[in-house]
């Protein structure tokens, strides 16, 4: 179980995992622990999931597809809005979480775990990852959008 940061805007708590990385638009992203080419898991962040309501279905671009980073690898449908979601980093997906066909909703109930979408292989993590954010750097950027949108 990780740590959390977490930050309180409004009424809204926010957290942010610390065992992992993020991409400015809202995607984790948590190195596979398991021998062989580098596996990397992937989700979205709990502001991601409660800025955009409830899921009613997570669309997942199937295994063996393959991805250059900023190619969709998911669509995800809420109750109030639709959206494509860009791969942050290049590979093939290896594995999709096949929990979200019937239970979407676990990307709301529990992101940075049951809810992931993808395991994604990569043969350039090593300098995929210094293009991404750490967790302090995530809620940074992540209080500053939120307060943003309170103003507007």
């Amino acid at each position: 179980m990780p740590d959390y940061l977490e930050t309180t805007i409004d009424k809204f708590t926010f957290r942010v995992a610390t065992d992992r990385v993020y991409s400015p638009e809202g995607i984790w992203l948590l190195l596979d622990a398991t021998p062989g080419p580098p596996r990397v898991r992937v989700g979205v962040t709990d502001f991601v999931q409660q800025h955009n309501g409830d899921m009613a279905f997570a669309n997942v671009k199937p295994q063996r597809t393959s991805l250059a980073a900023g190619d969709p690898f998911a669509e995800l449908e809420t109750m109030k809005v639709t959206f494509e979601l860009a791969s942050p980093i290049a590979g093939t997906v290896a594995e999709i979480n096949q929990s979200l066909e019937f239970t979407p909703e676990l990307i709301n109930q529990d992101p940075y775990d049951r809810g992931w979408l993808a395991l994604i292989e990569t043969t350039d993590w090593d300098v995929a990852r210094t293009k991404l954010l750490d967790p302090a750097g995530y809620l940074k950027l992540m209080q500053s959008q939120a307060e943003e949108e309170l103003k507007s």
